[in-house]
């Protein structure tokens, strides 16, 4: 898959934080998504990118562009899904500025099943996702635990949360790990990374202009964990995303 589908998918990833969805309807519209990677030597243009938004919403079932699930549980308090979603772990060397990051092997993107669990009471809402590498390209494992708190007008809302990733060490070795024939090539460390807990904080805010059209934005900062920094190709302590559009909605 190209670059841009490989930051499309991202944004899907943290869209899935989003609230944008409403039952039985179908949406549509445009965004941008601008990404900080940690790995070193990337170009900062090209990780951001237009997104085209395609949702469909309905009580047992929702589509948001690049993910997808069902419901096995949905109601006003508790939601249970059974989902999908394309998850970008891409690197590609000859894009990269770093001549010994060049000299690396490229990293591919795969697509990330499990099931996403969130509990909505007055006192703000719990999410807990798990899922795993289906391709076979990792095979790794992450488990998302947060919470959050909504704020709402009557044509605005904003939903600040905190939480945590668990990501398991298959995930980090293929994202950030080094292999002896990599080392021998690049000049780079070998490294072998861990698994993680890496804390997170996101904002979600959305307002409408009237029924049909709306704007959101979506953030999250990353605080990298040890296993991540201590990877010679990473030179940053945190990573982010901005996802930001308009949608129609009929």
């Amino acid at each position: 898959m190209s670059k841009h589908v490989k930051l499309v998918s991202m944004g899907i990833a943290v869209g899935l934080l989003s609230a944008s969805s409403f039952a039985g309807t179908w949406s549509i519209g445009g965004s941008v998504l601008a990404q900080a990677s940690p790995y070193k030597g990337i170009k900062a243009k090209d990780y951001v990118t237009p997104v085209p938004v395609i949702n469909y919403d309905s009580e047992n079932f929702y589509f948001h562009t690049l993910a997808a699930g069902y419901y096995l549980w949905n109601d006003e308090a508790d939601q249970l899904s059974l989902d999908a979603h394309y998850y970008p772990q891409f690197f590609k060397p000859k894009d990269n500025d770093d001549h010994d990051m060049r000299q690396l092997d490229r990293r591919r993107d795969t697509v990330m099943a499990g099931f996403t669990y969130k509990h909505n009471a007055q006192w703000g809402t719990l999410r807990a996702i798990a899922s795993g590498d289906i391709l076979g390209v990792s095979n790794g494992l992450r488990g998302d635990f947060a919470y959050l708190y909504g704020f709402q007008g009557d044509k605005w809302s904003i939903m600040p949360g905190a939480g945590i990733v668990w990501t398991s060490k298959n995930q980090n070795n293929y994202e950030y790990g080094i292999s002896s024939k990599e080392s021998r090539n690049s000049g780079l460390s070998r490294y072998k990374a861990g698994d993680s807990w890496t804390p997170y904080l996101e904002l979600q805010a959305s307002y409408r202009f009237n029924q049909d059209w709306s704007v959101f934005a979506v953030g999250r900062v990353d605080r990298l964990s040890n296993e991540v920094k201590d990877s010679p190709m990473v030179n940053k302590s945190v990573s982010g995303i901005v996802w930001s559009g308009v949608t129609y909605t009929f």
